[in-house]
């Protein structure tokens, strides 16, 4: 990052921080004094380098990044444990990290429209198919049905693939995993390099629009990857997404142009491993019979 950078990474990570101060007032956890001293220290050390932003530096950058994951990691605390999503109430989730802070594996400017803008539509669409489904279900009319189905589907797993997908990437990304999930990864597909390799070439010939994602299969027991056609096409039902990448083009066509290949390969500088490891083990405690 030039200096430049980083002023603007303060500046937007001030503007994330506030965001979630005022976001998080319905929150369970928003009157947890170790939750309120969490942003009380980010938004105080943000204060301080704004008197002074020519002397911060890549470190300090690196400090404030790792107390706004963890402050960004009670919202996926609160998903799992708190009351379900009203109909129609689903709610675009921050970035854990700055627009910028992938860079130069992933430029901030597809960051900020892959995120505000793409990850937003399809939450917005999703809370319209919800509402038009209830609206049908109290009308008993059903003509369309078929079409808000499709909506929900398409939008659906357009959200949830995106919200996984920014929480599996961090600026301190990249390398290879460790612990549990290495030695799962080395029983499923032989070795880590053998799993990259084709984990890459699925991601590269994805056909049209879409995703690749390592998987977590209760039934068979071991790891897997499979390719999905937009968000929902050529799925699996039972398995658990554990690292998704986005194939899309908005996902890397301003950067990378046509060169879907480079944009893959250099996206495994920024895969959070400790992220995916965490998905994986929960995972884990998914049992179904085998059959």
């Amino acid at each position: 990052m030039n200096d430049q950078s980083l002023v603007n990474y303060l500046r937007e990570m001030e503007t994330w921080a506030n965001h979630i101060a005022k976001a998080d007032a319905s929150r369970p956890f928003s009157e947890d004094p170790s939750f309120q001293e969490e942003m009380n220290e980010l938004l105080s050390q943000i204060k301080e380098w704004n008197r002074d932003a020519s002397s911060f530096n890549l470190e300090n950058a690196h400090e404030l990044n790792k107390l706004a994951e963890k402050i960004q990691q009670r919202f996926g605390e609160d998903e799992r444990q708190g009351d379900s999503v009203p109909i129609g109430g689903h709610q675009l989730p921050p970035l854990p990290y700055d627009y910028a802070a992938l860079e130069p594996y992933i430029d901030r400017r597809i960051m900020q429209l892959h995120h505000d803008k793409h990850h937003q539509s399809y939450v917005d669409g999703l809370n319209k198919a919800e509402r038009e489904m209830q609206k049908a279900r109290r009308n008993k009319d059903y003509d369309l049905i078929k079409h808000w189905e499709r909506e929900a589907a398409f939008n659906g797993a357009g959200h949830y693939l995106h919200t996984i997908f920014w929480e599996i990437m961090s600026p301190r990304g990249g390398g290879k995993p460790g612990g549990e999930l290495l030695k799962e990864i080395e029983n499923s597909f032989g070795s880590f390099q053998k799993f990259k390799e084709h984990y890459s070439a699925a991601a590269k010939k994805v056909e049209g629009s879409g995703w690749t994602i390592l998987v977590w299969s209760p039934r068979s027991h071991r790891l897997e990857i499979l390719q999905a056609e937009k968000h929902q096409n050529l799925s699996q039902w039972d398995v658990i997404p554990l690292l998704p990448i986005d194939v899309w083009e908005h996902a890397y066509y301003l950067q990378y142009e046509n060169d879907r290949g480079k944009y893959v390969d250099n996206w495994w500088n920024v895969v959070n491993w400790d992220a995916v490891q965490d998905r994986y083990k929960k995972a884990r405690q998914v049992k179904w019979a085998k059959f």
